[in-house]
């Protein structure tokens, strides 16, 4: 039997509908903040990633899937979102759009070739938002609020928001050498992979998972403490805006996130949920004022963030918010033969409408087909046979109430729709 590749999982019908709640509100606030959507490729170039990541980056050397094509040309499964934005907002010109800045937010499939584990797999699910096109510190305030924002529509409260700034290029240059120079003595008391880092980008021992707890780690210097005035002032709104919106909200030394292209301000939303275990941080972002440039495109500044919907799932197990009885509006119920009864097109002409409506494919009996309709949760079943079609009626029977009224076939659509005006449905369907 072929089985699923490790590190990937199947979506089944019920947990698909956990997946569609956090979907259709992640593009309810975004409407509200006034995001557009932006698609791109699930494969790039695999020169984008190296150039905007970095080739030091752990993404880069150990967890992209590369492949060559037929063309002898070198792609990659996209490992995160922002990149290929910033490509595609190159390609098509959008930094010339005359609506700045550009407010866009994804959402797709990621791939990255490491460890499974509870909520992290090789395929998984990002929700990003960018806003490409403006310095000022109040689009960094803007994208953390639009990331709490969805986190509290989802009805997650329990949350702690971590900021740092890395500055501008000035800042970072500066703070690494310092911090290059402080980890040198003590450096061959952290893990291998510190030590490479050490040499490659120091910036990233700070990000480590393993010595994360370390004394040499928590004791080093941070980096707001070697900005420039520039950044200072930045950073220093940040703080303002978000006070100013009186968000809760800490400031961390050591936050640095894992990726080349942050300058100024980085942050983190985690859970202080315990269904999450270790893997706390929902969501994370910073600014990228120099990724556009580097990737040839005009000097654009940038800020964004991204979750990861698994991880979102998990912080949501047991909520009400994912609670959701699916429902159908009616159960066709034949008591003959439905392909001369018109009971075909009797169905369809309420599908047409908006109504919810299934049927028996399995040429089930009378009593089958009832059970059936109570496995879909219908609100009513429609019975109906040769003797209703002489008639011209169709026999309506709530489930709940177990009343049931002949109703003309003409009339039905509009009893219908009647019957189910100021009720509720799960599916917020026409006629709900």
């Amino acid at each position: 039997m072929i089985r699923r590749i490790k590190g990937t999982y199947d979506i089944l019908p019920e947990e698909a509908e956990k997946w569609q709640k956090i979907e259709d509100v992640m593009r309810k606030v975004a409407r509200i903040f006034n995001f557009k959507e932006i698609r791109t490729p699930i494969f790039e170039a695999s020169e984008l990633f190296h150039r905007s990541v970095g080739e030091s980056s752990d993404i880069v050397k150990k967890e992209t899937y590369d492949f060559e094509d037929r063309g002898k040309r070198s792609n990659t499964l996209r490992p995160e979102g922002t990149a290929p934005i910033a490509r595609a907002v190159i390609e098509n010109k959008l930094y010339a759009d005359p609506a700045q800045p550009q407010k866009l937010y994804y959402f797709g499939p990621m791939f990255r070739y490491e460890r499974p584990q509870k909520g992290r797999q090789r395929q998984f699910h990002q929700f990003g938002a960018e806003i490409i096109g403006s310095a000022s510190p109040l689009v960094d305030v803007e994208i953390i609020n639009f990331a709490l924002t969805y986190l509290k529509a989802l009805g997650i409260d329990d949350v702690i928001v971590k900021v740092n700034s890395l500055g501008d290029k000035a800042s970072k240059e500066n703070y690494i050498k310092v911090l290059r120079e402080y980890l040198e003595p003590n450096i061959n008391e952290l893990c291998q992979d510190c030590q490479r880092r050490h040499e490659e980008n120091p910036l990233r021992v700070l990000d480590c998972k393993v010595d994360q707890k370390n004394p040499i780690l928590l004791n080093a210097p941070k980096p707001v403490d070697y900005l420039t005035d520039e950044a200072r002032y930045h950073f220093d709104h940040v703080v303002q805006g978000l006070e100013s919106l009186q968000l809760d909200f800490e400031i961390d030394g050591n936050l640095v996130r894992g990726l080349d292209y942050y300058t100024h301000t980085v942050f983190e939303i985690q859970s202080q949920s315990d269904s999450l275990g270790s893997q706390s941080t929902l969501v994370g972002g910073g600014r990228y004022n120099h990724l556009i440039e580097e990737l040839d495109g005009p000097d654009t500044p940038a800020v964004g963030f991204a979750f990861g919907a698994e991880r979102l799932l998990l912080a949501l197990e047991n909520s009400p918010v994912l609670e959701s009885k699916s429902e159908i509006h009616a159960y066709f119920i034949s008591l003959d033969n439905i392909f001369t009864n018109e009971g075909l097109k009797i169905i369809n002409d309420l599908r047409m409408g908006g109504i919810l409506i299934d049927y028996d494919f399995l040429n089930r009996s009378l009593k089958a087909q009832f059970k059936q309709a109570d496995r879909l949760n219908a609100k009513f079943y429609l019975i109906y046979g040769e003797k209703e079609a002489k008639e011209g009626i169709i026999n309506v029977k709530d489930s709940e109430t177990g009343e049931q009224v002949p109703v003309k076939i003409d009339d039905l659509y509009d009893y219908l729709l009647k019957q189910l005006k100021g009720g509720s449905c799960s599916n917020g369907c026409s006629g709900c």
